[in-house]
């Protein structure tokens, strides 16, 4: 948490809609100090983003006149200010030096923007996952395909540094409302249960939904019917829910945005990055994994330079 007696450069925030994480960072690109809180954009907005940032700013002992990098839910229509959309294709580097800065305060503080893809037949946003992108160590060189799974998936296409298209699965969020708000809530139980790795029920499941191109919705009540017929055990159904839904996931974004692709990259972290582990070897793809934390921390330090709060040199401004 600490790198000798460095001053800090910039302070970097990633603010969520429920969470915040903070970090002081010296001019080398070193952590220096970390905080996480529950005060996201939902709390922000009663207590005042100014308020809630200082706050933490003053418990991590940040210098007044320090700079701040933000990227996430802060940007919204919803929060701090809105840092507008930038439309894709774009360059990662053009879009992390778009950052929206914030007037009437007595610090430098910019908000990163998300992205846009403005396609009629594909309309899509993303807010936040840019920066993990930034931060995804992807070679400048080359198409890329990269997963950013979670309650809204995103798969994202990178044509030498520059977004070239994204896509958007809800698949986090299906699990959610399927499970709660549909037949299958009698089969997963009311606290569905969570999903091993190494459970043959997720990779079968799995396999089916990428064996079938992505069609999940043709087998979703087979969840239900294997409950009544074959005693499938509450656990068991949200293994097979789980597969269905992630293998669905992965069959349609290969078909969507991966053309020739025979890798992705995977930007997640917990239990979720093992489950997609999983899913993507069984769709026979070479796998990267980068750990989701890391990547938005080290977007941020990359937008901090990008904006001049860190010298390319590694010296602090």
């Amino acid at each position: 948490m600490s790198a000798g007696f460095a001053a800090p450069a910039v302070a970097a925030l990633d603010w969520g809609t429920t969470r915040l994480r903070a970090w002081l960072i010296d001019g080398n690109g070193n952590v220096l100090a970390e905080r996480r809180g529950d005060d996201g954009l939902i709390t922000a907005r009663e207590k005042g983003f100014s308020n809630v940032l200082e706050g933490h700013l003053t418990a991590m002992g940040a210098p007044d006149a320090l700079p701040v990098i933000i990227c996430g839910m802060a940007g919204s229509r919803q929060g701090w200010i809105e840092a507008s959309y930038v439309t894709v294709p774009a360059p990662i580097g053009a879009i992390l030096r778009g950052a929206a800065r914030i007037e009437g305060e007595r610090r430098d503080i910019r908000i990163v923007p998300g992205l846009a893809q403005r396609l009629a037949d594909a309309p899509d946003v993303m807010r936040g996952e840019e920066t993990q992108l930034a931060g995804a160590g992807l070679p400048e060189g080359g198409r890329h395909l990269v997963c950013m799974p979670g309650t809204h998936s995103k798969w994202v296409a990178v044509e030498d540094g520059a977004v070239a298209g994204f896509g958007t699965w809800p698949t986090g969020e299906l699990f959610s409302v399927l499970s709660a708000h549909s037949i299958l809530k009698h089969s997963l139980g009311e606290h569905p249960a969570p999903v091993a790795v190494d459970s043959p029920f997720f990779r079968q499941w799995c396999e089916q939904a990428l064996g079938e191109g992505g069609d999940v919705t043709s087998r979703l009540f087979a969840i239900r019917a294997a409950g009544l017929l074959q005693d499938l055990k509450s656990e068991d159904a949200a293994a097979c829910l789980s597969g269905l839904l992630i293998g669905g996931e992965i069959a349609s974004a290969r078909r969507r945005h991966g053309a020739g692709a025979t890798s992705v990259v995977l930007v997640a972290s917990g239990a979720l990055a093992g489950l997609y582990q999983a899913a993507i070897g069984l769709a026979g793809l070479g796998l990267r994994t980068v750990d989701a934390d890391e990547a938005v921390r080290a977007g941020l330090i990359e937008a901090a330079r990008e904006n001049g709060m860190i010298a390319r040199t590694g010296a602090a401004p």
